[in-house]
């Protein structure tokens, strides 16, 4: 399919599929309403299943898994990291480890769960004099299995310590790349987690948020030609990718070692590019836990009965942060960052 560039075209669900070392990929876009006192929605919960609400409705905005604030409950994950990139809104954490933060508005969170971990992932609705937008990605990236039962770890790449790539072509429009993970030039993205697959270079794992101006052109870097690059068009009217015409909600994964020029239309184009080599090793899943075989997975669920990956040490499985807290990051060590909002 056109010149070899392009391996194949799907729609844009949810979740978002993906390509080894990449597990899992979802974006959120919530437009929340006001929040009340306890920094749940304003709004009537009426005729939602709460606990379980990803059906879409006509306020598009969704409770998830939280009765009261939205957001996602105490969970374990073991054998990968959680990526989660948040351009909208806030996001709290808490985790078996006594880590938590409080991050949003272009912040990472890169957690590896490794042998075991549990936290919860809510969304508080601080703002209780006007609408509480979120948008957030989060993406599951694979652990090898000599890594597999590292200890966990959770770090928080603060938006101002991003470093943003920026193009202008020769009409002088304007492509700017968020670099999570990866190198294009010059700009490095901020170290990844220790263990991560993405720790060593020679896996070309990267993460870039993309944004186009109306009618700008940028030819991707290449890679080596083992890569699996996914490139994710989530917003805008259309692009030419590698001389192909697309609309939005759509993702194509390209070869990574030929020539790719995105050409946008006429209105801002925005795009999630995530690529690596692949693992290539078994995949065994079971909700959170992935592992390389079936009997691993029943370790992990026995050791998880057992011991709880730690307990939980929060007052409420749906913890959030005071309303007055600012952006933060508690790690299990004691030490504190701490950032406006």
């Amino acid at each position: 399919m056109n010149n070899n560039t392009i391996k194949s075209i799907k729609p844009l669900g949810f979740p978002w599929q993906t390509q080894d070392p990449f597990l899992f990929c979802v974006h959120h876009e919530d437009d929340y309403p006001k929040g009340n006192d306890v920094m749940g929605p304003a709004a009537s919960l009426a005729g939602r299943q709460i606990g379980q609400d990803f059906a879409p409705n006509k306020e598009n905005w969704r409770m998830y898994h939280g009765e009261q604030v939205p957001g996602f409950p105490a969970h374990p994950h073991r054998g990968f990291e959680t990526v989660t990139v948040v351009t909208k809104g806030v996001v709290d954490h808490s985790d078996s480890l006594g880590a938590a933060g409080r991050f949003g508005f272009g912040d990472v969170q890169w957690m590896t769960a490794g042998k075991g971990v549990q936290h919860c992932e809510m969304f508080p609705l601080l703002n209780k004099e006007k609408e509480n937008p979120l948008e957030l990605f989060q993406i599951w990236l694979n652990l090898p299995k000599a890594k597999k039962f590292a200890q966990p770890h959770f770090a928080m790449l603060w938006a101002e310590n991003i470093p943003t790539f920026k193009h202008k072509d020769a009409a002088g429009k304007a492509t700017n790349v968020k670099l999570i993970a990866g190198k294009i030039e010059n700009v490095t993205a901020p170290a990844p987690a220790p263990d991560s697959w993405a720790a060593d270079s020679s896996h070309e794992v990267a993460i870039w948020t993309i944004k186009m101006e109306p009618n700008a052109q940028w030819a991707l870097p290449k890679a080596s030609a083992t890569v699996n690059r996914s490139l994710y068009f989530y917003d805008g009217q259309s692009v030419q990718i590698a001389d192909k015409s697309f609309t939005s909600h759509q993702a194509v994964e390209l070869m990574a070692d030929q020539d790719v020029t995105l050409i946008n239309g006429n209105s801002e184009s925005y795009f999630l590019l995530l690529q690596g080599k692949p693992i290539a090793e078994p995949v065994v899943q079971h909700g959170p836990f992935v592992m390389n075989s079936q009997a691993e997975i029943q370790q992990a669920m026995n050791e998880y009965r057992q011991t709880q990956f730690g307990g939980w040490p929060w007052p409420s499985y749906e913890h959030a942060h005071p309303r007055e807290k600012s952006r933060f990051a508690l790690y299990p060590d004691g030490k504190e960052e701490v950032k406006p909002l």
